[in-house]
């Protein structure tokens, strides 16, 4: 009797993308198996090097798993050759090489990535008036003599008060010893830096010799799949560069609860989620003031932007207390930092002023999108929601302001779906299904030609069709359902199978084939149930403010972030995430937490102003809220179980309701429901 082979579950980030492989397998083997694409081009001899992971290790909770460096083989004498030539770095394996023994959370780093996420948060194009935090002033001193013997660091002081009237300058400390070299240095002629903000002293900050002409500020979004940044120059108040880059901390969990699980499961790793998020920030300053020929001393004022969660481990904060009821903010006003103590590559004296969270799930981010979006400042009622792992909602209008958050997890990035992945070269985007034929056709992230169109073959080869990100899935199950493929209810209707053959039964359910080149690309009855469970949960999240608004009308619906830009409004209604609203009237608008990030850097009105509107807003939790239940039930359909959806119904033709006799057999029996009277 032959024993059975011994396996071991693999994640692999950030891509997400997982699965269960006998031990003894390369870990190359099972990357290319899945979709993650390493490169090497060595033939897996472990002569190249490019083929580099990184163990995560800890406990795991969501994946169920306990990861650890020993649970791959030893290094093997290849690979000790190559770390001894080329100082392969202690946390690094060459996957070629290193062999499964156990479970494991394994992070491709950023220069390893053939196939890397597409970072889609540019600095959205919006007139910012310059009021900065940093003001300039040239001085000239007069040299020290015998008669007047007054301290270099005290008589610069006088010329900086008679230059601007702050009696009440501070010199900050990490300044004093370099003055007197400076001074001399410059032949008495300086230019100063004062950073000078509500709460705060008026502060040198930063000194030059002779005349400075430009000095930068640096705005930063830090999403829990993403970091997006922005170089300004803080004198016209121009965007000059911009960058972004996967989150470092995605393999310690895909989402928030997941990272906090970790936290608190290894208390000790806390550092490690801080120093991963500050290095990956530092790297993208490297790059920003690389591409407009600055220097990282020449960036004096930051501000950053995140969820309660991102906003915690940035500070170096515990977020455990956010991982159950009350979920208590250690910290949610807004904060004025040296960004020095926040090991910050920039200026030695360099400020950091942090946005204001909103509330325990509700973030700095969300109010900063709320800066940019203003809803406070009309009399039309807005819905803004920024859909990421966790949805941030704010509702209302001039009159009253609420917001809420709902824990839609990763779904729609990709994650949880079985042939999910984040937006990176290779993921289909964009899916179209013909009624008629049930054929379907999609766009995939790298080739601008869509795959019934000429020229696709030929280019696709250079990017493989290697799963579906959010936007993809979002269309892939709104098209089924305008096809008759899925009932209202979700279920795959199995009786579609006689028209299709794209329609395969899986056990008791059935899937939905969209590729089989290379990678197999379906949508399984397990896919279309964790975007319900997503959906319903935002859909619910904003029903319950319009029940607290107490009107379900709505002129305007924002999408935020980079995953709302790029969802199609229409089949974002057919799917039941938003609600009904005309069409015309919902946009996406990019990356608005930047925005808003970019607008407290520029000018310190709007920091007073998006600190008086979190005062302001009305905080909804929704866990807490009886009718949450319901309204995630009725969301659960599509589009809605309860909500008829008129706007939507004038401009799209949905098929009647359909049910099946059970969402497992998927048999496709038809059974219209009784229309209430």
């Amino acid at each position: 009797m032959t024993e059975t082979p011994q396996n071991a579950k693999v994640v692999f980030q950030p891509s997400g993308r997982r699965g269960t492989f006998p031990v003894g397998t390369p870990l190359l083997d099972a990357a290319r198996s899945l979709g993650v694409y390493v490169e090497s081009v060595c033939g897996g001899r472990g002569i190249c090097g490019r083929c580099q992971v990184t163990v995560s290790e800890g406990q795991f909770a969501k994946e169920n798993v306990i990861s650890s460096a020993e649970h791959l083989e030893g290094a093997t004498e290849a690979e000790t050759r190559y770390a001894t030539l080329r100082k392969l770095p202690e946390d690094r394996r060459l996957s070629c090489q290193a062999k499964i023994l156990g479970d494991l959370v394994v992070d491709i780093p950023t220069d390893a990535q053939t196939n890397r996420q597409v970072v889609r948060k540019r600095a959205e194009a919006k007139q910012i008036e310059a009021d900065s935090a940093i003001s300039l002033v040239s001085v000239s001193i007069d040299e020290p003599d015998m008669e007047t013997p007054r301290g270099d660091i005290d008589r610069l002081r006088d010329a900086l008060i008679a230059a601007t009237g702050l009696a009440d300058l501070v010199f900050d400390p990490a300044l004093l010893p370099g003055v007197q070299v400076m001074l001399r240095k410059a032949n008495w002629n300086v230019t100063a830096a004062i950073h000078q903000d509500l709460g705060t002293l008026p502060t040198l900050i930063a000194l030059w010799p002779g005349e400075k002409k430009a000095v930068y500020g640096l705005a930063v979004d830090i999403g829990s799949t993403t970091i997006a940044a922005h170089l300004c120059n803080l004198q016209n108040g121009r965007t000059v560069s911009s960058a972004g880059t996967s989150n470092p901390q995605i393999r310690f969990g895909e989402d928030l609860m997941s990272r906090v699980s970790y936290v608190q499961m290894n208390p000790a790793k806390l550092p490690d989620l801080t120093k991963a998020v500050r290095e990956a920030v530092n790297a993208l300053v490297g790059k920003l003031v690389g591409d407009v020929g600055a220097d990282r001393s020449d960036v004096l004022d930051a501000t950053f932007v995140g969820n309660p969660v991102m906003h915690h481990l940035f500070l170096g904060i515990d977020p455990v207390e956010l991982g159950g009821a009350p979920f208590a903010l250690a910290a949610s006003d807004a904060m004025n930092l040296v960004a020095r103590d926040l090991d910050l590559e920039l200026n030695p004296g360099a400020r950091v002023y942090m946005l204001p969270c909103i509330a325990g799930h509700v973030g700095a981010d969300a109010a900063a999108a709320t800066l940019s979006e203003s809803p406070y400042s009309h009399d039309e009622i807005t819905l803004l929601v920024d859909v990421g792992t966790n949805a941030e909602i704010v509702l209302g209008n001039k009159d009253r302001l609420l917001a809420a958050s709902s824990p839609t997890g990763p779904a729609f990035e990709g994650a949880e779906i079985s042939s999910g992945q984040r937006a990176a070269p290779g993921a289909i985007e964009r899916i179209r299904i013909d009624k008629e034929t049930l054929e379907p056709r999609f766009k995939v992230i790298g080739v601008d030609e869509w795959s019934d169109e000429e020229g696709f073959a030929e280019k696709i080869d250079s990017v493989g069709v290697t799963g579906i990100c959010g936007s993809g899935i979002i269309e892939a199950v709104a098209e089924m359902f305008l096809a008759g493929l899925i009932t209202e209810d979700g279920v795959i209707n199995g009786n579609m199978a006689a028209r299709t053959t794209r329609i395969r039964s899986q056990g008791r359910t059935f899937s939905y084939s969209i590729a089989e080149d290379g990678v197999e690309i379906s949508i399984l009855q397990t896919d279309i149930r964790a975007i319900q469970l997503a959906k319903g949960a935002l859909y619910a999240g904003v029903k319950l403010l319009q029940d607290k608004l107490g009107t379900y009308h709505l002129d305007r619906i924002r999408l935020a972030g980079a995953f709302g830009s790029y969802i199609d409004p229409k089949y974002a209604m057919i799917l039941g995430l938003i609600p009904d609203c005309s069409l015309e009237g919902v946009t996406g608008v990019g990356n608005a937490a930047g925005t808003g990030a970019r607008m407290a850097l520029l000018n310190r009105g709007y920091r007073r102003e998006i600190e008086q509107t979190v005062r302001d807003i009305e905080k909804i939790e929704t866990a807490l809220e009886p009718k949450f239940q319901e309204h995630f039930v009725n969301a659960m359909a599509l589009p809605n179980k309860a909500d008829s959806f008129p706007h939507l119904r004038s401009a799209v033709e949905l098929p009647e309701p359909l049910q099946t006799s059970s969402p497992e057999t998927g048999t496709g029996e038809r059974r219209r429901r009784r229309r209430r009277g």
